[in-house]
């Protein structure tokens, strides 16, 4: 043996993994068990846009059926109050007591019969609120504003509505018979008027606003029928044309704000036609204002002075409000222009300081 040659390198043996066994696909996978639940992760961006519209539609209107359902219950005090829209109340406290200006001297007795016809005309206009709430219920949801009254929201039921009008109608009724026989014929026309109104009426262009005005001056003959006035002629025209003057402002503020698919009777309006209406009603306002100051009103010894500086007033409140409609598209809802427009109430105060003055002072003699 030749010890000089180095012997063989022994062989290293490497042991190779098995390989692993084909996965069997038919296998379930057993349940994993959670401890906590995890919160939900964002869909992926990859998720189709027609998955996203559905799971969103979905959910709102799942949302919107459980919020209407909760509403189903009782009413609450004060969305029933809500109903009757007492912020409306100040036109009866505004129209009735203009058949004031029309008696001398003043009395309590005046005051109480004034009191009366405001009350029942209140009665009235609230039992109009309702059955008209009732009727426009569906169409009201669709408007972005009176989709939140309570009966389009759901907050007061139709059942509760319909109770609500029972009451009112019978409250009224008593007001009818405990009041003077046969004076409370201009409320009676006034609610004839109104159902006829949401019947139907109202679907017709011009009709629908001057069903509206001719209410407020159904107010004022209720309010000389109960304290015995004269009405004057021109102080009912200068009613009714003011009041169609804030029926058209708020028809063409519907139709800037919410278009005419709210309303069907704007149809037969136009932005151009509604301008020009209200530019010519209210020049007819201002018109028998001061006709009525000149031929009927009962003024004091040397009140032309007065007089005369309560006109400017007058057309410096009709331009205001056009102002308001025409120039900042406002003017949608007369009674906020009346309480929040600051221009608005100073020049009312300003007014009616110089009317008082005029009125109040010792008569001139007959």
């Amino acid at each position: 043996m030749d010890i000089t040659r180095s012997s063989p390198a022994p062989v290293r043996v490497v042991a190779v993994p098995p390989e692993p066994e084909p996965a069997d696909l038919t296998a379930l996978p057993e349940p994993i068990a959670v401890e906590s639940p995890q919160p939900l992760q964002p869909l992926p961006a990859t998720a189709t846009t027609a998955t996203t519209s559905a799971i969103t539609t979905a959910a709102t209107t799942s949302a919107t059926a459980t919020d209407v359902r909760g509403r189903r219950g009782r009413p609450r005090p004060r969305d029933l109050l809500a109903l009757l829209r007492p912020g409306q109340w100040v036109k009866n406290l505004a129209v009735v007591p203009l058949a004031l200006l029309d008696t001398h001297p003043w009395g309590a007795a005046a005051f109480l019969r004034t009191g009366w016809a405001v009350l029942g005309f209140t009665l009235a206009s609230a039992l109009v609120y309702v059955v008209n709430d009732l009727a426009d219920r569906e169409r009201d949801r669709l408007h972005p504003v009176k989709r939140h009254r309570p009966i389009a929201s759901g907050r007061v039921s139709t059942l509760a509505a319909v109770v609500l009008t029972g009451a009112l109608a019978l409250a009224l009724t008593g007001w009818a018979v405990a009041g003077p026989a046969w004076q409370w014929w201009p409320t009676a026309l006034y609610l004839a008027l109104s159902l006829a109104y949401s019947q139907g009426l109202k679907h017709v262009p011009l009709v629908d606003a001057f069903i509206v005005a001719t209410g407020f001056v159904l107010r004022l003959v209720q309010g000389a029928l109960l304290i015995g006035a004269q009405m004057s002629e021109w102080l009912a025209l200068c009613v009714f044309s003011l009041c169609l003057m804030l029926a058209l402002g708020k028809r063409r503020h519907e139709m800037t704000a919410a278009g005419r698919a709210h309303r069907p009777a704007l149809r037969g309006y136009t932005l151009a036609f509604l301008d020009h209406l209200v530019v010519l009603v209210a020049v007819l306002t201002a018109v028998s204002y001061v006709l009525y100051l000149r031929d009927d009103a009962s003024l004091a010894a040397g009140a032309s002075l007065v007089t005369l500086l309560s006109a400017p007033c007058a057309v410096f409140g009709l331009a205001r409000y056009l102002q308001l409609l025409l120039v900042e598209e406002g003017g949608g809802n007369p009674v906020h222009v009346l309480f929040r427009d600051r221009a608005t109430l100073v020049n009312a105060a300003l007014w009616a300081v110089l009317v008082a003055l005029a009125l109040l002072l010792p008569q001139s003699p007959a």
